[in-house]
């Protein structure tokens, strides 16, 4: 990249600084830029934080779409810093098109020049990349690498552990552990959302989220429902699914399962393995087209009235 540039814009100064250089030398480098002993610095995105440099006026950012939001908001503010206007570009691949979120990046920081724009940004990024797993299965960063069912079945097991050894009082323990709850994977060929068109305040669409995320018995659903037509009115289709899927996943919290999806055209319950040396797991009377296994019952989901069936099969097995 140094040699190209030399070659488009031969008349000037080109430095390079990246985080594989000695200490001493990338700050010789940069002392140069910031004195104006070199007029273009090539850099990796190691000059994203931390950097003052009010004689910089222009940003160039080869394949801006691969950088994080929260990056590429940090690179644009090291240009603008003095008294004289300052530009940033920011470029995609000629070639290769750009990813979806790597598009609703650019456009968010596009539409984000603004004095204060940052919490905006961020409120955005967190829409574009997902809040976790507290309404879906999406999951970002370390938890990714083994998946948030297992962490948190691994977390739970410490604590117990940690606790049957007398390591911490009961008193002692952070909240999180003493109001654990199992994590549930629900995966049904459902559309769910608080739409944009029945809420349009990202906001307080997230904060809702997070409530609904948070309620663990019918009770504190049906009140949310009540308060979601109360305040915005009649519950469009994919809430309705959403509030759905929240009383499955409430139900499959008490009757100790572990997953409920569609397998093969077949609507699937799983309950966690057994221990080695267990009895065998004993189910209610079902229906003649369900099958049970050692971990899991199986029904069709062809019936157009599934929906209904899912939740009554929950209930039963809620009552074992």
């Amino acid at each position: 990249m140094s040699t190209q540039l030399a070659r488009l814009i031969p008349e000037a100064r080109i430095g390079v600084a990246h985080g594989q250089m000695a200490e001493r030398d990338l700050e010789k480098r940069m002392r140069q830029f910031t004195n104006g002993d070199i007029d273009v610095l090539l850099s990796t995105s190691i000059i994203e934080s931390g950097l003052d440099i009010p004689n910089a006026n222009t940003l160039i950012v080869d394949r801006a779409d691969t950088f994080g939001l929260a990056q590429l908001y940090q690179l644009r503010g090291r240009v603008g810093r003095g008294a004289q206007r300052a530009y940033a570009y920011f470029f995609k691949h000629e070639a290769r098109s750009a990813t979806e979120e790597g598009s609703l990046r650019l456009e968010t920081l596009a539409e984000n020049t603004q004095l204060g724009a940052g919490y905006t940004i961020a409120m955005r990024d967190l829409e574009i990349r997902g809040a976790g797993d507290f309404l879906g299965t999406r999951q970002h960063g370390q938890i990714a690498a083994v998946g948030l069912n297992l962490y948190t079945r691994l977390l739970s097991q410490a604590v117990n552990q940690i606790k049957k050894q007398g390591h911490l009082e009961q008193d002692s323990l952070p909240i999180s552990a003493v109001t654990f709850h199992p994590i549930i994977s629900v995966d049904l060929p459902l559309e769910i959302s608080i739409p944009e068109s029945y809420i349009p305040d990202k906001d307080l669409r997230l904060r809702l989220y997070r409530r609904m995320a948070d309620a663990h018995s019918i009770k504190e659903m049906l009140a949310l429902q009540n308060e979601f037509v109360d305040r915005f009115g009649p519950l469009p289709p994919s809430l309705v699914n959403l509030f759905y899927q929240i009383e499955v996943r409430t139900l499959a919290e008490r009757a100790g399962v572990s997953s409920v999806s569609v397998e093969n055209g077949l609507i699937t319950i799983r309950f966690p393995s057994l221990p080695q040396g267990a009895p065998p797991r004993k189910y209610p009377v079902m229906g003649r087209d369900v099958r049970t296994g050692k971990n899991a019952i199986w029904f069709s989901q062809d019936d157009h009235k599934w929906q209904s069936r899912l939740l009554d099969t929950l209930q039963t097995l809620k009552t074992l």
